[in-house]
């Protein structure tokens, strides 16, 4: 989650903390003119209200539009940047999409929920099916060319890894793709670790084999040679920021799904598997 987004949430959990302590039981009353005491009409429980003037219907269906509540969200957390704000599956319950996460929240944004969504009677998560959703990438619209490519056997299945050269994660994922057959994979170099990586990385791009340079340093610890050329080092930052990518490895499979992360290897088998 962006750093912005997570200062807010920070910020409201720390104001309600007393909130919650202090107010949690109270319940507002008014006095009428004959100093009656009367529920007011808006209040949600029933226990205790006998004699409450008639409650106000409280639909929460169709109660804004995304572009409302948009505008609303935009006015009472002013600079954080909303992707997108769709109706979910449940009444009057908003998804505001915030960089590569999503939230939700009522009507009026007066409340705000940070967590899954789950459908009962299902019980499926409806946050992680949506973030899996978001995260997808169309694999033929990753530019290959600028990745280092590797087959192994016929190479039928197809991998994208976003990596940096010092990331022991990425040495791990290269030690369980050795046990790996029949799988292409093509390697975006993504320095982003320390200046360091991004010497290792042009080193190895402007390697004569650059694909025996990247397998000599992950798996065996050999240095790059000092070389210099043009690189696609830039380019392929700006399209990981692009994809959210925010550490290594980053895992994009042929059908668009994502892992963040070095899978071990019965987890990346099942997963090539189920990949259609």
């Amino acid at each position: 989650m962006n750093n912005p987004l997570k200062a807010w949430l920070a910020a409201i959990a720390l104001i309600a903390m007393p909130l919650a302590t202090t107010s949690v039981f109270a319940q507002a009353t008014i006095t009428t003119s004959d100093n009656r005491i009367e529920t007011p009409a808006n209040v949600l429980s029933t226990q205790g209200n006998e004699g409450a003037k008639p409650a106000k219907v409280l639909t929460t269906r169709d109660l804004a539009t995304p572009q409302e509540v948009r505008k609303s969200f935009e006015t009472r957390f002013p600079g954080i940047e909303i992707v997108a704000v769709v109706p979910t599956r449940f009444p009057g319950i908003y998804e505001v999409q915030v960089g590569m996460d999503v939230l939700y929240t009522d009507a009026n944004v007066d409340y705000i929920l940070q967590g899954s969504l789950i459908d009962a009677k299902s019980r499926v998560d409806l946050t992680a099916e949506r973030l899996e959703e978001l995260t997808r990438v169309p694999f033929a619209s990753l530019p290959l060319d600028d990745a280092i490519k590797q087959v192994k056997g016929d190479g039928s299945r197809q991998i994208a890894v976003f990596e940096d050269p010092n990331c022991g994660y990425c040495k791990r994922l290269h030690e369980t793709l050795k046990g790996v057959d029949n799988i292409t994979v093509y390697t975006f170099l993504f320095p982003i670790l320390s200046p360091d990586s991004t010497v290792k990385a042009r080193n190895i791009w402007c390697a004569e084999d650059r694909a025996a340079a990247w397998n000599a340093w992950m798996l065996e610890g050999k240095v790059p040679a000092e070389l210099n050329c043009e690189t696609p080092l830039e380019t392929n930052l700006v399209l990981g920021r692009k994809l959210q990518v925010q550490g290594t490895p980053a895992i994009v499979f042929a059908d668009g799904s994502r892992v963040n992360g070095a899978l071990p290897l019965e987890a990346l088998e099942r997963k090539l598997a189920s990949v259609k």
